[in-house]
């Protein structure tokens, strides 16, 4: 298959930046690169846009770095909190995913940000605190922290317990009764005393 030189007009994926210069299959190029306006092919006029698209390549990667760093500086002082649903001995249910801080990234903090640029070693299968590592541009690697909580509501326990306040409450109530039950005994014993003393 006949292969041609190009020079890339932006950034493509598994081939290369923009002002790169790379050889490709000619049916690829002029049935998608030409057309999408990807690339222009290396010609003696063309090489003299070399210097534009490099220009403009620099200013753009300087300007993603500056915005990368930035991020990375304002990441760093945040907690991601992530609510999930765990069995009685409060293991998760399935488990948290590059994908899924990227969504709640975006949800909680309105900061929309590639999954692939959030490395995890193995997916998050515990709750509690972890810190994940962010790998926001080749110059800057960051990480954010990570809150993991159950979905769990605590109120049964708390119901439980003022249940047994309450029933310890009712039964303090009943104690007071009986005790006044045998306050009354007292009173009669003490009217009976007088009675002998009101007959002299």
């Amino acid at each position: 298959m006949a292969k041609i030189d190009v020079i890339l007009t932006h950034n493509v994926v598994d081939l290369g930046a923009e002002s790169d210069q790379v050889k490709v299959a000619a049916g690829y190029a002029r049935n998608y690169l030409f057309p999408q306006k990807l690339a222009i092919p290396l010609t003696a006029a063309n090489k003299r846009r070399l210097e534009v698209l490099k220009q403009r390549r620099a200013e753009r990667e300087a300007h993603e770095l500056n915005a990368m760093t930035e991020l990375a500086k304002s990441l760093s002082k945040l907690t991601l909190n992530i609510t999930v649903k765990t069995g009685e001995d409060n293991k998760m249910f399935g488990s948290i995913t590059a994908g899924t801080i990227a969504d709640e990234l975006k949800s909680q903090f309105d900061v929309s940000l590639d999954k692939r640029k959030i490395h995890l070693e193995k997916p998050i299968r515990s709750t509690g605190d972890h810190e994940v590592e962010l790998r926001l541009h080749a110059d800057v690697i960051s990480s954010i922290k990570l809150h993991v909580e159950s979905a769990k509501p605590a109120t049964p326990l708390i119901t439980e317990a003022t249940g047994t306040e309450a029933k310890a409450a009712g039964s303090d109530k009943a104690e007071g009764r009986k005790e006044g039950r045998r306050e009354r005994p007292e009173r009669k014993t003490k009217t009976s005393r007088e009675a002998p003393g009101q007959s002299s």
